[in-house]
């Protein structure tokens, strides 16, 4: 039996994924968090083998959390399922150790073939991610820019590009608006830029939105 832990801060998004699985003889959703905080405190006690969980997290953010989880878990399958785009966080979440990658786009079959394919110790990443990885390999490529941003400082570039203000995403992460603008100041140290139009421009040349 697959045992599912559901990380995600969205009420319904839990249901509705629960919903699914109570109807698949070989899966059960053993419990469900809303923070990474209820998640590190159920996992210490609970039997499951195996975690969805959420990229878009409030406080510390998905990434945040699966990097830890893998260092303290390494053998626990992290399955993510999050509302952006792969171009934007398939790869660094397969880096910080995920076994699989999906969009809450996905149809249900193809939620139940990545929960299986994990547990049973595959990875899994949707066709057109699989072909992007595969060239990427093949050019050998420099790694871009934004790969030298940590996960906290991609995250907020990503919603700086989408045209959400300081206080904007100070609010959604539950961070300060001095702690946004801190992060700001990094992003465009590294990426050697000056304001926001330059990110908006890089983000969209280099397609990590929709």
């Amino acid at each position: 039996m697959i045992k599912i832990l559901i990380a995600d801060d969205h009420v319904m998004v839990r249901k509705g994924l629960k919903q699914i699985l109570d109807d698949v003889p070989d899966m059960v959703v053993v419990d469900e968090c809303s923070n990474g905080s209820e998640l590190f405190s159920k996992i210490s006690t609970l039997e499951c083998n195996l975690v969805l969980l959420d990229i878009s997290m409030p406080g510390r953010n998905g990434l945040e959390i699966l990097e830890q989880l893998h260092n303290e878990k390494p053998a626990l399958p992290v399955l993510i399922l999050s509302m952006y785009p792969e171009e934007q966080y398939a790869v660094r979440a397969l880096r910080a150790g995920a076994s699989g990658y999906l969009t809450k786009m996905s149809a249900p079959d193809e939620l139940i073939t990545a929960i299986r394919k994990v547990y049973w110790g595959g990875r899994y990443v949707s066709d057109s991610l699989s072909e992007r990885l595969a060239s990427e390999l093949g050019r050998n490529a420099r790694r871009p820019s934004h790969d030298e941003l940590s996960n906290r400082e991609y995250q907020i570039m990503c919603q700086l590009a989408s045209g959400k203000t300081v206080t904007g995403i100070s609010d959604e992460l539950s961070l300060s608006v001095k702690t946004v603008s801190t992060y700001r100041k990094r992003i465009l140290t590294k990426m050697h830029m000056r304001n926001n139009a330059e990110i908006i421009n890089y983000v969209i040349k280099h397609g990590l939105l929709e």
